[in-house]
C-alpha cells in the first residue's frame, strides 16, 4: 500500500520537473545570447527553489516506494544521468565562454534531461 499522499507528491515531482526544464532551458538560451537577464537573481532563486522542492519530493518518492538509487538500477541510472545533467548544465551557464561550447553544453543538458524521463516513465511505479 502506497502513502496516502503518494499521488501529490508525484505531481508535485513532474510540475518541479517541468519547471526546472523550462527555466534551465529560458536561462540557458539567454546566456548563449548574452544576455544579463540569465543570471539575474529572481531567476537564479527560482532555479534553486523548484530544484529543492524536485529533489526533496524525488527522496520523499523513494522512501514511499522503497526503492533507492545503487539498490535499484533504474533510479542509480536517473542519479546518474542527474549528475551529467547537472554538469552540462554548469557549462552552459557558467562554464565556457563562446557560444559554441554553451550551445553543445545545452544539447548534451537536453538530451540527458530527455534521458531521465524516458528512464523515469518507463519504470514508472504502479500507483
Amino acid at each position: 500500500m502506497l502513502a496516502p499522499h503518494y499521488a501529490e507528491i508525484l505531481r508535485l515531482h513532474i510540475a518541479c520537473v517541468a519547471l526546472s526544464g523550462m527555466l534551465f532551458t529560458s536561462r540557458a538560451m539567454l546566456q548563449i545570447n548574452g544576455s544579463p537577464l540569465a543570471n539575474h537573481r529572481a531567476l537564479r532563486v527560482m532555479s534553486y527553489l523548484i530544484d529543492t522542492t524536485l529533489l526533496l519530493a524525488a527522496v520523499l518518492l523513494t522512501l514511499i516506494i522503497h526503492q533507492y538509487p545503487f539498490v535499484n538500477g533504474w533510479l542509480t541510472a536517473k542519479v546518474l544521468l542527474l549528475l551529467l545533467y547537472i554538469g552540462l548544465g554548469v557549462v552552459t551557464l557558467k562554464g565556457a565562454g563562446t557560444t559554441v561550447p554553451r550551445s553543445v553544453a545545452l544539447a548534451g543538458a537536453l538530451i540527458t534531461y530527455g534521458a531521465i524521463i524516458a528512464v523515469a516513465i518507463t519504470h514508472a511505479h504502479p500507483r
